[in-house]
């Protein structure tokens, strides 16, 4: 599988985490930030979009402070499903539900838990279940 992964200068750490756990089984693409400089969320959220638009890669991940700016950047553009996951169930369920085609993940969060929602959402594939996809039409919809 291929992954774009981004951060703003808040996610730095976290997104070296990401990109350590999932190298080896998935083609990693770092789209950015490279250091502590501060930077704006929405320009690397948007990389990470285009990436999925153009179909260059099949998920991406992004990471700011508290994940929740990058989740709002991410649903801005059509086509994007992003989900800010908390735990591993959340991190299945919306992409077996969902179809989610981007994780956003907290800065601070620990990365045990980090890595089981990583798993969780790299290894869950869509359910392709009829009541799913009329809502995923309903939401490309509006």
């Amino acid at each position: 599988m291929k992954i774009a992964v981004a951060s703003d200068h808040a996610g730095l750490i976290q997104k070296s985490r990401v990109m350590h756990y999932l190298e080896g089984k998935n083609e990693m693409i770092d789209l950015g930030t490279d250091n502590i400089t501060s930077v704006d969320y929405p320009d690397y959220a948007h990389k990470v979009c285009n990436k999925i638009l153009n179909k260059e890669v099949d998920l991406g991940i992004v990471i700011c402070k508290t994940g929740i700016g990058m989740d709002m950047a991410c649903n801005k553009v059509k086509g994007i499903r992003c989900a800010k996951a908390s735990n591993k169930k959340e991190a299945r369920l919306t992409r077996s539900h969902n179809d989610a085609n981007v994780l956003a993940l907290p800065a601070d969060m620990p990365y045990y838990k980090v890595k089981g929602i990583l798993k969780a959402f790299v290894n869950t594939p869509f359910s392709n279940e009829e009541r799913h996809i009329r809502r995923i039409n309903k939401l490309d919809a509006h």
